[in-house]
């Protein structure tokens, strides 16, 4: 039997069942590796689970702007997010991203509407994440919200800069 609050997808694992939807909005990246002759083509994959997300290939830029939202759906007891950054497949650079603090929050705000703006979490910046700065988890009109900087890793010193919000299937 299923919760109110979730569905099953098919998987190539079977039934995986479906605690909530995650809006990624991918901003911008910053200082990117040069990949091709002069520049790069730059694009991000997402991956949470056996899911897979794309943006759309900036060309020839070394600092891109996508401003685009991607919708991932959250398997149960998904934790992280993957995040890839690639030009014509060579790959730029990689974090990974726990996802579970901005569902404790969610879930601990159920009602995220009944209360007015304020900051309902925080990820600490350190050593064992790729964040370049602390990362608050806000109740912003309503809706359940992250902004996030992320330095990539196994690369020069780039960073990827992101904007995560919850959406319980309930809502």
């Amino acid at each position: 039997m299923l919760a109110t609050n979730s569905v099953q997808n098919l998987s190539e694992e079977g039934m995986v069942e479906i605690t909530g939807m995650m809006k990624v909005k991918v901003l911008k990246g910053t200082n990117l590796a040069i990949r091709d002759i002069l520049s790069s083509d730059p694009y991000v994959v997402l991956t949470p689970g056996q899911q897979k997300a794309q943006t759309t290939v900036v060309k020839s830029n070394l600092n891109p702007v996508w401003n685009e939202e991607l919708m991932l759906s959250v398997p149960q007891n998904c934790g992280l997010i993957k995040l890839d950054t690639f030009s014509a497949d060579d790959i730029m650079g990689e974090a990974e991203r726990d996802i579970q603090p901005i569902i404790t929050s969610a879930m601990a705000f159920r009602d995220a509407g009944m209360f007015g703006n304020m900051q309902i979490g925080k990820r600490l910046k350190s050593l064992d994440n790729a964040l370049m700065e602390d990362s608050t988890v806000n109740n912003v009109d309503g809706k359940v919200k992250q902004e996030l900087s992320l330095k990539l890793q196994n690369v020069e010193p780039e960073e990827l800069e992101l904007e995560l919000e919850w959406m319980a299937l309930d809502q």
